[in-house]
């Protein structure tokens, strides 16, 4: 019974993320998002693969040395999020035990710019 209850606890957790990365795929202004493992591995995505390994390996990279930091500072503190802002992107990093989810997005304020642009 505890097996059956085990693959239960799988499927759940499977069909949150499914849930959880459709509402962040449906989001306006989302480029691409994927998750990747703890070795900086890409398990989902849904950009090309040339982007999909370089994001994942280095964000990974940034979020270990991000974890480091904050320990460092405080050892009974931990990362529960970054968020990088460039003058193209915005990049979210939701940092867990099992995955990191990465999201990359338009900035808010670009994409009220190219709004704007193409209604005058």
């Amino acid at each position: 019974m505890s097996v059956t209850h085990h693959e239960n606890e799988e499927q759940n957790k499977v069909s949150d993320l499914e849930e959880t990365i459709q509402r962040i795929k449906d989001h306006e202004g989302v480029m691409g998002m994927m998750v990747i493992n703890p070795d900086g591995v890409a398990v989902r995505t849904t950009m090309d693969s040339t982007h999909t390994n370089s994001y994942s390996a280095i964000l990974s990279r940034l979020t270990d040395q991000a974890r480091s930091a904050i320990r460092d500072l405080d050892p009974l503190n931990e990362v529960t999020f970054i968020r990088l802002r460039s003058r193209k992107n915005e990049i979210l990093i939701a940092p867990d035990k099992e995955f990191n989810l990465i999201v990359v997005q338009t900035p808010a304020d670009v994409e009220s710019n190219h709004a704007k642009q193409s209604t005058q």
